[in-house]
């Protein structure tokens, strides 16, 4: 990989969050998206971050899976996978469409400012935004799809969703576990389909699945931490810092 030194402490910060997001604070994750499209490009990060989420994945669902509430994930995954449809159709017209411009970056940047905004909303009106109804928990389920497929950024949506359901935090915990180590499975045969289908703009690269084995000590590490530091951060100022940082990254994405 011929990758410069910024661009390697980028993709190890990255890492180092991929396996902190999983066991310790989930909200950190939307820091990922930017910092993995900035190193990679915006289509071929997708397909960078997603064995590197499943690494992670398989800490989380380790360390929390006894306290997984089952009924909440069945509720969401038909909706789930209608959104995961559109978003694979979205990343196949991408992958066909002619032009120099790539639109998948800033696509994820508006993402992540939605999420930004939500998850902000979030904290204003607390639960007068908790998807309780049926019509709540298709919309959350949708979203989640999609935006888990065309940028890895499920994260902020199911955080509101599980927050809303009023789980301790070690239900929490393993019910985001599962239901993402679920569903970044369903992405591998999707994304290399895309791969196959559209082989001048991959989302599976050599060179992809290369730093992930190369960072995969890094992501054990933000895992490990992410597990121990839980209880004993200053959570406030922490996650103000991250949102601080994704809104800038998203803001690059947006106009290159």
């Amino acid at each position: 990989m011929d990758l410069t030194p910024l661009q390697w402490t980028l993709g190890a910060l990255a890492a180092l969050l991929v396996g902190f997001s999983k066991t310790g604070i989930p909200g950190v994750g939307i820091l990922i998206v930017p910092l993995m499209a900035a190193v990679f490009g915006s289509r071929a990060s997708i397909g960078t971050v997603l064995p590197m989420l499943l690494f992670a994945d398989l800490f989380a669902v380790a360390r929390y899976r006894a306290h997984t509430r089952w009924d909440k994930l069945r509720e969401l995954i038909p909706w789930v996978l209608i959104g995961m449809a559109l978003g694979t159709l979205l990343l196949a017209w991408l992958g066909e469409r002619e032009g120099s411009r790539d639109l998948l970056g800033p696509i994820i940047g508006v993402l992540v400012l939605v999420m930004l905004g939500v998850h902000l909303a979030r904290q204003r009106w607390g639960d007068e935004m908790a998807p309780h109804s049926r019509l709540g928990a298709a919309s959350t389920g949708a979203a989640a799809g999609f935006s888990t497929t065309v940028s890895n950024a499920a994260g902020p949506i199911m955080g509101i969703y599980l927050t809303a359901m009023g789980m301790p935090k070690q239900q929490f915990m393993g019910t985001f576990a599962w239901y993402f180590f679920i569903f970044n499975s369903v992405k591998v045969p999707i994304f290399a389909a895309l791969t196959l289908m559209t082989p001048d703009k991959p989302i599976f690269t050599a060179h992809g699945l290369l730093f992930t084995l190369s960072v995969a000590p890094v992501i054990a590490a933000g895992a490990l931490t992410g597990s121990w530091l839980l209880p004993r951060m200053n959570q406030k100022l922490f996650d103000s810092a991250i949102l601080a940082l994704a809104a800038v990254a998203a803001v690059k994405l947006i106009f290159g």
